[in-house]
């Protein structure tokens, strides 16, 4: 079996480290879709969207995050995320989680003149992916 070579991986918040290690491949949702990322990868900036960030490691281990938005840099053999939010799937409070689905669903249903819909739309996305990520934490 061949070995992937190594990158560094950074997982920051503007409040603290949640990971820094070696990873054989990183895949993260980005504005236009799931990117995926290996040692040697091309300069790249992008956004990102709420969704499942995956850390591959040597040995077959993953580290998963929920990730509420952000960007990536990939540069030099190294990948930064600064990520709005992230939480692992067992960090995940899912009461506040599904009520902070049920008001933005109520938001959007309600159609009031004063209502930012895009801001809406994106609570609930970011709530939808916090409960399919904490539901999906034992497979």
């Amino acid at each position: 079996m061949v070995e992937l070579p190594t990158f560094k991986v950074s997982v920051l918040t503007q409040e603290k480290v949640h990971l820094q290690t070696d990873a054989v491949h990183l895949e993260v949702p980005g504005g236009l879709g799931y990117l995926g990322v290996l040692a040697n990868h091309a300069p790249l900036l992008t956004t990102l969207t709420p969704g499942k960030l995956v850390v591959s490691l040597r040995g077959g281990k993953d580290e998963v995050f929920a990730v509420s938005g952000g960007l990536l840099k990939v540069a030099d053999n190294e990948a930064v995320v600064l990520a709005e939010a992230i939480e692992r799937p067992e960090e995940i409070d899912i009461e506040r989680a599904v009520k902070a689905k049920k008001r933005a669903e109520e938001r959007l249903k309600s159609r009031q003149v004063e209502l930012d819909l895009e801001r809406a739309a994106k609570a609930l996305q970011r709530a939808l992916n916090r409960i399919r990520l904490h539901r999906g934490r034992a497979k």
